[in-house]
């Protein structure tokens, strides 16, 4: 009998290089990203999809019978219809039983094995021993970038080299090879497919239908025993053992694979791993970085430093941090740091103001745990040295240290904070003036130099005086969300947003007084906390947006407009047990109120994971991308460190 399986849990096998396999729980491909096997050919960028997906079938005495499903324009599945789901599991890796109409019940595995080479594993199996069941299937081929879309086209090349336990494919002459290697019987049968139809792609307003390209079909006799499918690139494949058969080979993969991800205390840990990944390059930004997000980001300033304390310093990956951290420390210019780190040829972006500030927060933490060198604290505080003088003397897009201490930024056009929307021309929210998070950033990276610099002390005491008298709202009680605004002396925007809260938490320094921080949290809270997280506005304010859907435009215009940020989570929760005395009662009363609704939406989307954002009105559907880094940051550190016990061993996760 089959199960409901729910088309928009997807599933995540990162491959510790920036590429990665996905789909869906019922199979059927959604989204111009699943695909099979999408490597980074210039890790973590260049991503590629080689290998989109597969059409598989069991021929018995009973019948022919199809596992797979696809969907085609206008709307039409294909294959099986409806799968024939018996059940389907997540962890350790997606596995599906399939039980088709005369009772053959058939087990599908798929993983990423990680480490000296990431390679995408298929096995299957009979799980009742049965005589006659032959099961068939058919790759399709792509090789595009991955955020394009294929067609068909007469320069796709169906050739297939052959070889006992090998078969490989070359499409295009500038496109890495396939090369499939496995335990069936490759026959040779070159089709086109035509018009498959990605519905999540259609949903968001963009291109989403796409040609495949089937080159042939492989087949097994699946009551000989397992049968296996093992996807790599030519230059994966060239560093496989040679003289091992594939059974053999996936039996290995599969038992390294299980060992690796058993050595995780909790799911939290091993989710967290998949957006720590490594970096290649000729430069000294060689080594480790942070996947934003999967399946569209890619490695991001803003990102990298607000993830990093979740995913490795509390996790306790100090050296990932500390290599991160180096990689980025030598990119300071003119005292910002670029917002995200340049493929080969391009040019830096430095088109942030926050970007820079938190890493200086996530070098404090990270310098604090006493893991670096004497030499690596040294680059670490120069680097801050040379942000904060940068910030102090004044930047680019009108960044500079205020004669109140307060730091400005902004100018027209340009989108410089966390909010960074942009539509055209359109900058949706552009808070040029001097926005609250980012005095609350600026006032703990001058605290923390501080402690070294007279200097920065002195600026920090003007500023936070300066803060404490301007930014309060008497009217609601709260902060407003950018204060001297349009850079225009007393214009206060009192938007109600989430912003306000990192003067209470989810940093070092708490900046108001008890009463005014209660209020700031009780309002928050009353206004703007989800299950899912914190609205980017709250209902009622001009232009909230209760529904994160439509095309580009919609879509962008809505992002910080009522839109839920799971990761904002991490500063609410933090400051609510702060304004509610910091202790055991406090904590245990947090984790139950509001972690314990983030951690039961780790199976609403993207499987063991966090989404990016939600729609900011009930049932708070999740909504952009499945698979968050900062998201997952904030709730391994609330987990194991803003909410576990003082002196306690660090929380294992759920």
């Amino acid at each position: 009998m089959s199960c409901t399986v729910n088309p928009n849990q997807e599933w995540l096998e990162a491959d510790g290089l920036g590429g990665f396999a996905s789909g869906t729980a019922t199979g059927v491909r959604t989204r111009r990203y699943h695909a099979l096997l999408l490597p980074a050919t210039t890790p973590p960028t260049g991503r590629m999809v080689l290998v989109n997906g597969f059409d598989a079938w069991v021929e018995t005495a009973g019948g022919t019978f199809y596992l797979s499903s696809q969907c085609y324009a206008p709307g039409v599945i294909g294959g099986a219809g409806t799968q024939p789901i018996e059940s389907f599991n997540w962890e350790p890796w997606p596995t599906w039983v399939f039980r088709v109409a005369d009772g053959t019940r058939v087990q599908q595995e798929i993983f990423v094995a990680r480490g000296d080479v990431s390679v995408t594993c298929v096995a299957w199996n009979l799980l009742e021993p049965r005589t006659g069941a032959t099961l068939f299937v058919r790759p399709f081929l792509s090789g595009r970038d991955y955020h394009a879309l294929h067609k068909s086209n007469p320069a796709f090349r169906f050739d297939a080299n052959i070889a006992p336990g090998r078969v490989a494919w070359k499409p295009y002459p500038d496109v890495p090879g396939v090369v499939a290697l496995g335990n069936g019987r490759y026959r040779h049968a070159p089709l086109w497919y035509y018009n498959f139809l990605y519905e999540a792609e259609r949903a968001r307003g963009l291109d989403c239908e796409e040609d495949l390209a089937a080159p042939g079909v492989l087949n097994w006799d699946l009551a000989a025993g397992e049968a296996t499918l093992i996807l790599a690139t030519e230059a994966q494949a060239a560093h496989l053992p040679s003289g091992t058969e594939s059974a053999t080979l996936l039996g290995r993969l599969r038992a390294s694979e299980q060992a690796r991800r058993g050595q995780f205390p909790s799911r939290l840990h091993c989710a967290a791993s998949a957006y720590v990944v490594r970096r290649e390059s000729d430069t000294a930004a060689a080594g480790k970085t942070i996947i934003a997000g999967y399946p569209w980001f890619a490695d991001w300033g803003r990102d990298t430093f607000i993830s990093l304390r979740g995913l490795c310093l509390a996790t306790g990956r100090l050296e990932v941090a500390r290599d991160i951290l180096l990689a980025w420390a030598g990119a300071v210019s003119e005292g910002m740091l670029p917002n995200r780190f340049p493929d080969r040829g391009d040019q830096p972006e430095y088109n942030s103001v926050d970007a820079s500030l938190w890493f200086i927060v996530a070098c404090a933490e990270f310098l604090d745990t006493g893991a670096a060198s004497d030499a690596e604290s040294r680059v670490l505080r120069d680097a801050v040295e040379a942000i904060l003088s940068g910030y102090a003397a004044g930047t680019r897009y009108g960044i500079r240290a205020d004669a109140d201490g307060l730091l400005a930024c902004g100018e027209a056009g340009v989108q410089l904070t966390w909010m960074d929307a942009k539509v055209g021309d359109w900058v949706v929210t552009p808070r040029i003036g001097k926005p609250v998070e980012v005095q609350a950033l600026w006032l703990n990276a001058l605290a923390f130099a501080g402690k070294s610099e007279v200097r920065w002390q002195a600026l920090f005491e003007r500023g936070l005086a300066a803060f404490r008298e301007k930014f309060w709202n008497t009217q609601r009680g709260c902060l407003f969300d950018v204060v001297d605004a349009n850079h225009q002396a007393g214009t206060n925007d009192p938007a109600l947003r989430p912003n306000q809260i990192f003067a209470v938490g989810g940093l070092p320094l708490q900046l108001l007084d008890q009463e005014r921080a209660r209020a700031v949290v009780t309002a928050v809270q009353q206004h703007l906390w989800t299950p899912a997280g914190l609205r980017s506005l709250a209902p009622g304010e001009p232009g909230y947006a209760a529904r994160y859907q439509g095309g580009v435009r919609e879509r962008d215009g809505s992002y910080h407009q009522g839109t839920v940020w799971p990761w904002l989570m991490g500063a609410f929760i933090e400051a609510w047990v702060r304004v509610h005395d910091a202790n055991a009662a406090a904590r245990q009363a947090a984790r139950g109120q509001f972690l314990q609704p983030l951690l039961e939406r780790i199976q609403i989307s993207g499987l063991g994971h966090l989404s990016e954002i939600a729609d900011g009105d009930a049932p708070y559907t999740a909504r952009g991308c499945p698979f968050q880094a900062w998201s997952m940051g904030e709730l391994l550190r609330l987990d194991l460190e803003a909410l576990a016990e003082p002196g306690s061993s660090k929380n294992a996760g759920r």
